[in-house]
């Protein structure tokens, strides 16, 4: 966002040094955690997933599993399986007997995307190095992203890092109305044998469900 204010242009231009080593130290770890784990040929990871609202009194927590290999991933959340073989997205929910048929560029109503999981920072933010905090035995590194577009629900996103392992061990997203959405990494396997139909959607599993595509 350009500023008209020369004060405020000036105050940037003398801070920038700063913030821009601070940025790329920030960025820099992303980056490792990025690829690291986009060196595997699948991950498996079991999260918890957190909202909350203080002022609107809302708390919501839920758990989940997903397994990614490359593009392609199932997602078991919110009472539900996401697949998505490559090419298009199966949502199949069990308790209304429903699955829905989409193409991957149609998005979607999950609040978890796991092809964007690992890099969806690449793109509209700025990074700032933020605390560190040991939890759980793990030294956990945070890096702050602050979307660089206006107009967007979103505040700020805090990127935990496991800095022994460099892998992604939670997400806390900040929105503008005070919504908090924690997503936190609780086990994590990789390389598994997978069986080669694991990411096809087989129709026949599912004789009486209703099919909207």
């Amino acid at each position: 966002m350009k500023s008209k204010n020369l004060f405020l242009l000036f105050f940037i231009g003398t801070i920038l040094p700063i913030c821009s080593q601070t940025s790329v130290e920030a960025q820099s770890l992303l980056e490792l955690a990025s690829n690291k784990m986009e060196s595997y040929k699948n991950i498996e990871l079991e999260f918890s997933y957190e909202l909350n609202n203080r002022l609107e009194q809302i708390n919501q927590e839920s758990s989940g599993e997903v397994t990614i290999a490359n593009e392609k991933y199932k997602l078991k959340f919110l009472d539900a399986i996401q697949l998505f073989d490559g090419k298009k997205i199966y949502t199949i929910v069990s308790e209304n007997e429903e699955i829905t048929i989409t193409n991957a560029e149609e998005g979607d109503d999950f609040s978890i995307n796991p092809k964007e999981l690992l890099q969806f920072y690449k793109e509209g933010y700025d990074y700032h190095w933020d605390i560190s905090q040991r939890i759980k035995g793990k030294n956990i590194q945070f890096v702050k992203l602050i979307p660089t577009q206006e107009n967007v629900e979103m505040k700020f996103l805090l990127v935990g890092i496991d800095t022994l392992q460099n892998h992604l061990y939670k997400l806390i997203e900040v929105g503008n109305n005070g919504t908090v959405t924690t997503l936190t990494i609780n086990k994590m396997r990789v390389d598994s044998s997978l069986p080669e139909d694991f990411f096809v959607f087989n129709e026949v599993a599912y004789p009486n469900y209703y099919i909207n595509n």
